[in-house]
């Protein structure tokens, strides 16, 4: 299907700006909702996902059953991906509302959103799947557990690594500039705004998925690590030094990761 340029905002006076800072504020408030039920969440020690003792073993769920963890992987993609996906969507949203102006057929935001989201909440049943399967494996094999801290240093390596890479690069860049992708993705209605939001997404993904990735040896409730890894994708998406920054993050992964696999101490998951 053939992209149609959306009807771009003019320069002057800006007719929506009190409904763009309405926006802004509700993604904000939704950013805000979602840390704090990852805080909830993580309270209680959830965020270690090595059990010592007599019950040694990888517990990557935390116990979860599939539902309630999608349900905290949602929050904590609206906790730390809203704030740097606010520029695309406030664009997206402005474009939409100067079209109900003019007396044409427009699409509310939620769609858009919905369909961004969705994108991150299939990844998160991939996460749950991994995060199973490696917690299987652990149980019938002493030399996955015993192993387990290299292995996530060698995970943080291959980010690092995954930071450096063009199509990390041709992600990072569509995220960087929303004007750009309207007027190169733009799809008219309810069904293209979705497309347009399973695409956005694709291209989100595709920049940051091994940076959520590393929360496996992290912790999945590290709070610590997803308060640095949200700064990060922040950053690396809406500051003018973004790209400069991802291949800073690129060398701070790969040492890190060198360290855990000298030290396995070094990674937070490893408790006794």
């Amino acid at each position: 299907m053939t992209a149609v340029t959306p009807p771009l905002p003019t320069r002057g006076a800006d007719p929506f700006a009190g409904p763009r800072r309405v926006v802004l504020g509700s993604l904000l408030a939704l950013a805000t909702v979602g840390w704090l039920l990852v805080v909830w969440q993580a309270r209680d020690g959830a965020s270690m996902s090595m059990r010592g003792g007599d019950d040694m073993g990888l517990d990557l769920t935390m116990g979860m059953a599939a539902p309630l963890f999608l349900a905290m992987w949602v929050a904590m993609m609206v906790a730390m991906m809203f704030p740097a996906a606010a520029p695309m969507i406030m664009l997206f949203d402005r474009v939409q509302r100067g079209k109900r102006s003019a007396g044409r057929s427009y699409v509310p935001t939620v769609y858009f959103v919905g369909a961004y989201l969705a994108i991150w909440t299939a990844f998160g049943g991939i996460a749950f799947a991994l995060a199973v399967a490696i917690d299987r494996l652990a149980a019938g094999s002493d030399l996955v557990l015993e192993q387990w801290a290299r292995l996530g240093g060698l995970l943080l390596i291959a980010a690092g690594l995954y930071q450096l890479t063009p199509l990390k690069e041709v992600c990072l860049r569509k995220c960087r500039t929303p004007m750009a992708f309207l007027m190169t993705s733009w799809r008219d209605g309810k069904v293209g705004a979705i497309q347009m939001g399973l695409i956005h997404g694709g291209y989100c993904l595709g920049c940051c998925w091994l940076l959520f990735v590393i929360l496996l040896p992290l912790g999945i409730m590290n709070v610590a690590a997803m308060v640095v890894i949200a700064l990060l994708v922040f950053g690396e998406k809406c500051l003018p030094a973004g790209s400069r920054l991802a291949r800073t993050a690129a060398l701070v992964l790969v040492v890190y990761g060198l360290v855990v696999t000298v030290l396995p101490g070094a990674l937070p998951t490893m408790v006794s």
